[in-house]
């Protein structure tokens, strides 16, 4: 898929761990890590809200677009 959640990247950045945010954003572990890892097909725009406000980021920070090779 062209769309790649950086989650992870944001995390690290900030030296976050998935619980941590998770208690953050009011968002379980397991769905996070859908996220995390790729896995997730949709994401609501409230849960974008609260990621940016969390990792104080934008939301083009947390998704990029790859185009296939």
């Amino acid at each position: 898929m062209p769309i790649v959640i950086n989650l992870d990247v944001q995390m690290a950045k900030r030296k976050m761990k998935l619980t941590e945010l998770s208690n953050l954003v009011g968002i379980s572990v397991q769905n996070l890590s859908v996220l995390k890892t790729g896995k997730a097909r949709a994401i609501r725009f409230s849960t974008l809200e609260k990621l940016c406000q969390a990792l104080e980021c934008t939301p083009g920070d947390l998704i990029e677009y790859r185009e296939s090779s």
